[in-house]
């Protein structure tokens, strides 16, 4: 452990322990001196006691900084509010991000959900019940409604007055948007540009009208490739009207980016990568139904491999370089998929289906004349039997450029059908070339079966 890592333990110790003596006022003066990052991790390791006591030494709006920075499922915080009054959760939902405090809400039963928006100010319960409607893994579900807006005929310094009382629940104050009468979205001025111009110039000399926002139902992907590509610190959203409803900064994307890698990973693996469960049955229980479904997908290669029984019977060196077929033209196929399903994710797969078509087979055909060349010789050499190495590397070549397609382009054709591309995922990729690898490889071997076999 670090010189760094060990203050910290010791820091968190030490206000644990200032809570569990019940020092409400030392704790609170120690608590809220620190970062609402380290607050976060504190709070999430207390116990129900612990909280509740938590829940008694601390403000709602003291409270709602944490949870702010709770980087836990929304669904596992939603379970906190239930161990608070009414009164005190809705108060920490009144002062948190109204983004932060949707993800959460969106786990809340209904009955808890409309005591809490009964106690809420009416202009705060009218935005969350508004962007609860809104659709899962869009620009509206997660953008926030605490920006900075400015009319387009005030000064910069009136502007620098309208900042200045906004900067409090503001997410962030860097961009001050530009609206119009009909507050539609006209322009945006940073703060540099404020601070740097004549406090008597008009908003419209300042502002840069190139503004560039988002639609409220735009994927979050989209948004979040948007704001990769730009560098933006955050971006507008806006309705069908064009009138600016909210903004999505920097540090919501880094969570879609993370939540949107995790999916993939999870696709690719075909198992659930964000799984924290320690319990042994509950991981096997998530885990068992793929593997289940590709046992009897692989039962079809195992039939297959019977069908050739006769064959094997005959030439039975055949059966000591099936997994080396299968097993790289599996991995060929993986790494395929994973390059296929990467461009998909990132929006970067301009190449129509006929391009990539090309595309994977003559990367495949280069990777398997080398890779069928070298197993060539290496067999060649070995066995003292050259045909024998035409054969394995001839077949290992085929697999390859099947399986090279297979991955290329199943994603791609689950992607055109509304499926995630990601479900093609490389056990199931694997499972399928190890398919069609036997079929290669034993209908090749048996056309050579006679210079195999040396009588």
């Amino acid at each position: 452990m670090g010189d760094r890592e060990k203050r910290d333990a010791d820091i968190r110790d030490k206000i644990v322990n200032l809570l569990d003596q019940q020092q409400a006022t030392k704790f609170h003066q120690q608590f809220v001196m620190l970062h609402v990052y380290e607050q976060a991790l504190i709070f999430v390791n207390l116990d129900e006691k612990q909280r509740a006591r938590v829940y008694r030494y601390l403000t709602p709006a003291e409270l709602a900084d944490t949870f702010n920075a709770i980087e836990e499922e929304p669904e596992n915080v939603a379970k906190y509010f239930q161990e608070m009054s009414t009164k005190y959760a809705a108060g920490v939902i009144s002062e948190m991000y109204t983004d932060n405090a949707v993800d959460i809400l969106a786990y809340v039963d209904n009955v808890s959900l409309n005591k809490y928006l009964r106690l809420l100010p009416r202009e705060n319960a009218a935005e969350i019940k508004e962007m609860l409607h809104y659709e899962d893994k869009t620009a509206g579900a997660i953008m926030a409604t605490e920006f900075v807006k400015i009319v387009v005929n005030q000064t910069a310094r009136s502007a620098l007055h309208v900042l200045k009382k906004a900067a409090v629940d503001a997410e962030t104050i860097y961009y001050s948007y530009v609206v119009d009468a009909d507050d539609k979205l006209i322009g945006v001025v940073t703060l540099r540009d404020l601070l740097i111009s004549d406090d008597d110039l008009l908003i419209e000399e300042i502002m840069n009208n190139q503004v560039m926002s988002v639609k409220v139902d735009e994927d979050q992907e989209d948004v979040a490739k948007t704001i990769r590509d730009y560098n933006f610190l955050a971006i507008p959203v806006t309705d069908y009207d064009e009138k600016m409803i909210g903004i999505i900064t920097v540090d919501d994307i880094i969570d879609v980016i993370d939540e949107e890698s995790a999916e993939d990973y999870s696709g690719l693996a075909g198992v659930d990568t964000e799984e924290s469960t320690t319990n042994p049955f509950k991981s096997a229980s998530k885990r068992l139904p793929w593997l289940v479904t590709l046992l009897f997908l692989g039962m079809s290669t195992a039939t297959l491999i019977s069908h050739y029984e006769q064959l094997v019977s005959e030439a039975s060196i055949l059966a000591v370089f099936i997994s080396s077929i299968t097993g790289t033209a599996g991995n060929a196929g993986t790494q395929s998929l994973a390059v296929a399903v990467r461009k998909l994710a990132s929006k970067d797969d301009n190449d129509g289906l006929f391009k990539t078509i090309i595309t994977e087979l003559l990367t495949g055909l280069i990777i398997g004349i080398i890779t069928g060349l070298t197993i060539f010789l290496i067999v060649g050499i070995w066995k003292g039997n050259f045909v024998l190495g035409f054969v394995i590397g001839l077949a290992m070549m085929c697999a390859i450029i099947v399986a090279n397609l297979a991955g290329g382009l199943i994603p791609m054709a689950m992607d055109k059908l509304g499926f995630d591309p990601a479900v093609a995922s490389g056990p199931f990729i694997s499972t399928l070339s190890d398919l069609t690898s036997v079929l290669i490889y034993f209908n090749i071997a048996s056309l050579f079966l006679s210079f195999i076999v040396k009588k």
